[in-house]
Parts: structure tokens; C-alpha cells; sequence
């Protein structure tokens, strides 16, 4: 069994290294991925140097699965992302949202937000922490009431 990637971690660039690393292939697969698949492409800075962006750390992961895991060729690796790509943007166009890899809390009634209760909220260690979950909290029940058109 082959061994899990780690999680990525929250940042906004990640440099060539660093994706392969999240990605278990290596840099010169990275470099030669961005010929075959022409939705790869990382900003390049000073010295040509490449910055992915988390999304792109995604696309990798998806081709890497497509080509060691699931045994595509590179032609019917770029098919199939080229399919998917379109099928993103058709949901998108469509107005459904895109968690991709993102764990969703469904809240099926308006009021599931309040049903929090402060011992979730709370974190005894960190005291800051639990300033901004409260903030979120209300931020977020100020999104669904702005959404729902009751302010």
C-alpha cells in the first residue's frame, strides 16, 4: 500500500521543492508536467524560479493519481483533466460551490449555526483563539442572515 501525502499546509506559494514533497513526485517531473498539461502554471519570480499556488498543489495531486495510481497515459491524463476542468466550471457556472478536499458542515435549518455551544467554541489554552471563533461565528450568522434577506 502505497504511503499517504501530507496535508498541505496553509500557505499561499509554495516553491518546487515543497510541492514535490507534498506531491511525492520530484522537481524535474513538476517541470516537465507543466509542458504536457497546459493548466499548470506556476508564477515564476526572480531567476525563473516557481511558486505554485494551493490550487495548482491540487492539480498536481489529481494528475499524479491519474498517472501512478489509476494508470493513464499522459495523453489520457490531459483528456481527463481537461473533462474535469470543464466540469468544475460547468458547476460553477451553475452556481454550485467546489470544496475540493474541504470536510463541509451541512446546516440543513438556519439555526444549526446556533446550536454551538460555548464548550465548542471554547479552547481553556488559548484565550485569543477563542476571540476570533467568536468573531467567525458572528461574521458567519451575519453571511446567513445577509444570504436569507432578513436584515
Amino acid at each position: 500500500m502505497e504511503k499517504a501525502l501530507p496535508p498541505i499546509p496553509a500557505k499561499r506559494y509554495f516553491t518546487i521543492g515543497e510541492v514535490g514533497d507534498l506531491c511525492g513526485v520530484k522537481p524535474h517531473v513538476l517541470r516537465y508536467w507543466e509542458q504536457e498539461f497546459t493548466q499548470l502554471r506556476p508564477m515564476k519570480r526572480r531567476g525563473n524560479r516557481r511558486y505554485y499556488q494551493h490550487h495548482e498543489v491540487l492539480m498536481i495531486r489529481r494528475i499524479r493519481d491519474l498517472l501512478y495510481d489509476q494508470g493513464f497515459t499522459i495523453s489520457g491524463a490531459r483528456n481527463k483533466m481537461q473533462e474535469i476542468l470543464a466540469a468544475e466550471r460547468d458547476k460553477k457556472r451553475a452556481g454550485e460551490v467546489m470544496l475540493d478536499g474541504v470536510d463541509v458542515l451541512e446546516m440543513n435549518e438556519p439555526s444549526d449555526l446556533d446550536d454551538f455551544t460555548e464548550s465548542q467554541l471554547v479552547d481553556d489554552e488559548d484565550p485569543a483563539a477563542n476571540d476570533k471563533l467568536h468573531l467567525v461565528k458572528r461574521e458567519l450568522t451575519e453571511i446567513r442572515e445577509l444570504l436569507s434577506g432578513s436584515v
